[in-house]
């Protein structure tokens, strides 16, 4: 499953994000959007989960969860039918 995380402190980096959500489970990959121009963090990133239930679990327990002095928003990112 992929999560939507926004809220992102601006120093965090892919290496945290990861270490945070493998405590609740496998992750295939962290992906940090990044402005193209000033190569600073646009404040939001990609989590993809292997497995559901665990996303799920880490959306509950990381959801408003107080991180680098941010406040998370997580949002589960289902896929389209058929693709």
């Amino acid at each position: 499953m992929n999560i939507f995380v926004e809220n992102l402190n601006s120093k965090i980096s892919e290496a945290q994000l990861l270490e945070l959500f493998s405590q609740y489970g496998t992750v295939r990959s962290v992906s940090i959007a990044m402005d193209r121009f000033s190569g600073h963090s646009k404040g939001f990133a990609f989590v993809e989960m292997e497995d559901d239930a665990q996303a799920a679990f880490a959306i509950r327990q990381l959801n408003n969860f107080n991180f680098m002095n941010q406040y998370l928003e997580l949002k589960a990112i289902r896929s389209k039918p058929g693709s």
